[in-house]
Order: structure tokens, then C-alpha cells, then sequence
């Protein structure tokens, strides 16, 4: 990377010759961009002040704050009158005792979660056997995904000789131990590269240890890989490539949890995390065909975790099916006290629950913009109402909150603060993509962002939550469709609510996969993963899988 002590003093000495050579018209242009007129009187007298913020300005800038710092301010899902559960109930998983080792070992590839743990704990393949087993298959297959960015061999080996060991003498930790994973590249491991998917940070390495990594970690699960993301979380698109879709490698996996979507769904691992900000585990489990569980929220603590949007960013596991990722929440969520938004709530999650008791409700107003009844989204209502499970009729809030895209004001104006040094040094330059549509260009567009717009803009999504809220009330379960219809993504990622999607089959033109979602009320995953395992049962969608990748 660059010399930063010459920039910064370059830097510095051009601010200080912007103080002198600001002029009134410029207030008058810039407040143009604002959406504002000034008088010329008024224009007259701003100006002294003006200049004196831009002197604050040049001070603070004789700082660089490293992306770890957060705000002060502690984006808070929670709205007047939620109540949240206090008590955390046992969860009663049910492990296959009959089930065995395959005659072709490939297929173990696609075993769930709780299958696998079964021969583990019955020991009929000890962890190290299957660490070697999916490293393999990550070596095999990671180049023509391009979904890898490390492959962790010697941690991973470690690990797992520790989980046989605890196993053999008693010691067994639960579904997760001597199970291989895989972490999204943006969070921090002790002696690994941790590259965000960016050129400039492509040899980084974070001497910390990610919260959700600890978790797993204490849970006995095995990191074998850190897989791409698009660079600095936005699509998938890294330094490195272009990560591929299982299904159609001339495909791209969508993002940014490309890597850990792709790998999940090709077999490279048993599940994966990625993270969240404005669909980046939704689109790309529903791209490639996974399970994907965005949680509310604050659900997991995010330290150790690149920060895109502090008021956004939430981390969720990728899987195969709904039990898995049910699986996987229930050891990861929580909080460490260090993220400020991040609360420990009880995941009262019950494998056998009743669902016909869930109030589930479908969002009609994006329903009714789907006017061709054939597709998929249509039969996954049909489905339940054949069980004999009434479907609530809802009218989803999709109001002129979002339409004036208030979205777009607090994302860019948290991530543009988040890489402010890769923007006031010409960093970014070094960022693969370009575009106008890309970070570099979407951070230099940020700097733009009034201060008092961006505060507006949270003021008018506290309405929004408040208006979600009210709009879920009645229901455990929304129905929703996840692509193509509404702005449901943007409002509940924008509003804190947990949602799952799963696989619905495939889409007749493009032959990829097509998937529905579950919204949930705020810390209600329980009923949404619910919802998704009885669809799942109903249907095989989740075990089919890429015929490329069953070799």
C-alpha cells in the first residue's frame, strides 16, 4: 500500500489551500447538490462558518481511523411494545442413529448437518477423515467456482484432531463438533489472510479472532476455508475473479456471500457464514439454490468482522436445508458485549413444533404483481393450503419510506466513513471494478451526503419499523417472494426483521434456482425456520444438487 504519512501530509497542506481559496459561489453551487437555496445575504453569512467546519474537517483528517472503530450511535432494532423471550429453552435435536457412511464417498458431500454428526459422534468417520474429505473437494472444485480465497489445511487438521480427541474420551460438544465450515473473507482469524475480496488488502492479515469464530470454535467446528466475497462486500466480483454459480458456471453467484453460497451448494463444505448488509446472504442462497438465514438484526455480535454499515451489517449462516441453518444459529447467536447492537436474546427453536399453529400470514400485495399463477412463488402457496394451513392475506407495508430510498442515504453514508482512507489517499484506485456503480465511484458520490439527510433518513426508518412491526403483529410467518416483486429487502434489512429463503425449484427460462422467503417478527427465527423445514418436507428442492459436482 501507499506511503500514508506522505499522503496525509499532502492531504493536509491541500486542505489548509481549499480554506484559502473557498469562495461564496461555491456555497451557492454546492447547495444545489443539497436540494437548497440560499440568499445572497445568507450565502454572506455562511461563509466564515463554513470555513471554519472546513478547519475541523482538515484537523479530523490528520487522523486515520481504522475500520474497526464503530460510531457511538447503536442502530437498535427493537420497537415500543416488542417483548422479547428471557429464558432459553433446551432444543431437542433428533441425531439418525441408523444412518451410514455411503458406498460412494462422494455423496457425503451433501450429507445435512445433523447426519453428519451422527457418524462423527457413533464414530464411524472421525473428524480428521472428513476435513481431509472436503479440503479435497475444495481443491478439486475451487478453482472453477473461484469461491476460494484460503484454504486453512493446517488450523483445519489441527482442530479436528482435537475434536476426535474430545470425542473418543466423552467429551462431545453437540452437532457441530468435528464438523468442517467455511467463513466468509471478511472476518478475522489469527494467522490468516483476511482480504475483504480487495486488491489493496489482499495480503492483510488481522492478528484477532471473530466473534463468530470463537463461537464455532468453542462449538468444536473445523474452519477448513475463508471463501470470496465481492470486493468490500458488494457482488461477486474480487480481486481474484468472478465467483461462480454451481448451477451454470458461466453464471456469476451473485453476493457478496458469493464464495460461501457457491461452496455450500456445491458440496465444498457442509455450510457456511456470510454476512448482510442489503441482500448479500439472500441473493446469493437464492442464486445458487441454498438455504440462507439472514437473522434479525443484532442477533450475532460483530466483532472481528469488516464493517460496511454499522447500522446494517448482520452476519447469518448459509446451508443446505432450514434444520441445518437452525443448527448452526443456535451455537453463533449472541453477543460478546463489544458490538454495541448486539443483544442476547433466547432461540427457543423446537425441531418438532406444531406448525399448523404458526400464524402464517403471505405478503398479497407483491403476490398480486406476480400475475403469471404458474410460477414458483404461487405453489409454494398452494402447497400449504393443501396441507390445510389458512394463509392471512397481508398487506406488507412497501411505502414512500423506501421509495425516497432512504436505503441508499444510510448505506453510502456509513460505508464512505467506513473507507474513508481508501477514497482521501486514491486508494480505491486499486479496487478491481471501477464503474459507476461500483465502491470507488459510490464512495466518492458519498461525500455528498448532507449530514442532516442522513439523520432524516433514520428518522424516517424508525417509522418504517415501527410500521413493519405493526403490519406483523398478527402473524408468526410472512410468505413472501424473494426476488421480482416489492421492496421487501430493502425494508427488512432496513428494519432489522429475520428472514430465510429456500429453494423452490427452477426457473423455466434460465434454468437456475428460484426461491421463496419467511419473514419473521424481530428474535422470532424460530418460527420462520420452522415454516421453511415443513416446506422443505413437502418437497425434495433442497436435495437436488449440481450434477457437475456429484462426481
Amino acid at each position: 500500500m501507499r506511503n500514508i504519512l506522505l499522503l496525509l501530509s499532502m492531504i493536509f497542506c491541500a486542505e489548509i489551500s481549499a480554506q484559502d481559496t473557498i469562495s461564496k459561489k461555491d456555497l451557492l453551487s454546492a447547495s444545489k447538490l443539497f436540494h437548497l437555496q440560499f440568499t445572497e445575504k445568507e450565502i454572506d453569512t455562511m461563509f466564515e462558518g463554513v470555513k471554519d467546519n472546513l478547519r475541523v474537517y482538515t484537523s479530523m483528517h490528520k487522523k486515520s481511523i481504522p475500520n474497526s472503530i464503530p460510531m457511538s450511535l447503536w442502530q437498535n432494532p427493537v420497537v415500543p411494545g416488542l417483548e422479547l423471550p428471557t429464558k432459553q429453552k433446551p432444543i431437542k435435536w433428533k441425531l439418525n442413529k441408523q444412518v451410514q457412511l455411503p458406498k460412494q464417498l462422494s455423496e457425503l458431500a451433501f450429507y445435512s448437518v445433523s447426519d453428519l454428526a451422527a457418524l462423527l459422534k457413533s464414530k464411524k468417520i472421525s473428524s480428521v477423515e472428513l476435513t481431509r474429505f472436503f479440503i479435497n473437494r475444495i481443491r478439486q472444485y475451487g478453482d472453477s467456482l473461484q469461491c476460494v480465497i484460503s484454504i486453512t489445511e493446517d488450523l483445519a487438521l489441527d482442530q479436528a484432531q482435537k475434536a476426535d480427541e474430545e470425542i473418543a474420551a466423552g467429551k462431545y460438544k453437540g452437532l457441530l463438533h468435528g464438523i468442517p465450515y467455511g467463513l466468509k473473507d471478511l472476518f478475522s482469524v489469527k494467522g490468516t489472510r483476511t482480504t475483504w475480496g480487495a486488491a489493496p488488502y489482499k495480503d492483510q492479515v488481522i492478528e484477532e479472532d471473530a466473534y463468530v469464530y470463537n463461537r464455532l470454535s468453542e462449538a468444536g467446528a473445523v474452519l477448513v476455508a475463508k471463501f470470496t466475497l465481492g470486493s468490500l462486500a458488494m457482488g461477486d466480483y474480487w480481486f481474484g475473479g468472478r465467483t461462480k454459480n454451481p448451477w451454470n458456471l458461466k453464471t456469476g453467484s451473485s453476493g457478496s456471500s458469493a464464495g460461501s453460497a457457491s461452496a455450500t451448494v456445491a458440496g465444498l463444505v457442509p455450510f457456511a457464514i456470510g454476512t448482510e448488509t442489503w441482500g448479500s446472504i439472500i441473493s446469493p442462497s437464492s442464486t445458487c439454490g441454498a438455504t440462507g438465514l439472514r437473522p434479525t438484526f443484532g442477533r450475532i455480535s460483530r466483532t472481528g468482522a469488516m464493517a460496511l454499515s454499522w447500522s446494517l451489517d448482520k452476519i447469518g449462516p448459509i446451508c443446505r436445508s432450514a434444520e441445518d441453518a437452525a443448527i448452526v444459529f443456535s451455537y453463533i447467536h449472541g453477543t460478546d458485549g463489544l458490538d454495541r447492537s448486539a443483544l442476547n436474546v433466547p432461540f427457543n427453536y423446537q425441531p418438532d413444533a406444531e406448525v399448523k399453529k404458526l400464524r402464517i400470514g403471505y405478503a398479497k400485495n407483491y403476490f398480486d404483481l406476480i400475475s403469471d399463477t404458474s410460477r414458483n412463488e404461487w405453489k409454494v402457496l398452494n402447497m400449504f393450503k393443501e396441507q390445510g394451513i389458512e394463509l392471512i392475506p397481508v398487506e406488507f407495508p412497501d411505502t414512500a419510506v423506501y421509495k425516497a430510498n432512504i436505503m441508499d442515504v444510510i448505506i453510502s453514508a456509513e460505508s464512505a466513513a467506513a473507507f474513508d482512507d481508501l477514497t482521501r489517499y486514491n486508494i480505491d484506485d486499486e479496487l478491481t471494478r471501477q464503474g459507476p456503480f461500483d465502491w470507488p465511484n459510490s464512495f466518492r458520490v458519498s461525500r455528498l451526503v448532507p449530514a442532516v439527510e442522513y439523520v432524516n433518513a433514520n428518522r424516517m426508518r424508525y417509522e418504517l419499523q415501527q410500521k413493519i412491526h405493526a403490519a406483523l403483529k398478527d402473524i408468526d410467518v410472512l410468505i413472501c417472494p424473494t426476488r421480482g416483486s416489492g421492496n421487501q429487502s430493502a425494508i427488512t434489512n432496513l428494519t432489522g426483521q429475520p428472514v430465510v429463503c429456500t429453494p423452490t425449484g427452477f426457473d423455466k427460462r434460465t434454468g437456475l434456482p428460484t426461491s421463496i422467503s419467511f419473514i419473521g417478527n424481530l428474535f422470532d427465527e424460530a418460527s420462520i425456520l420452522l415454516a421453511a423445514k415443513y416446506y422443505q418436507s413437502l418437497t425434495d428442492w433442497e436435495t437436488i444438487f449440481p450434477p457437475s459436482f456429484i462426481k
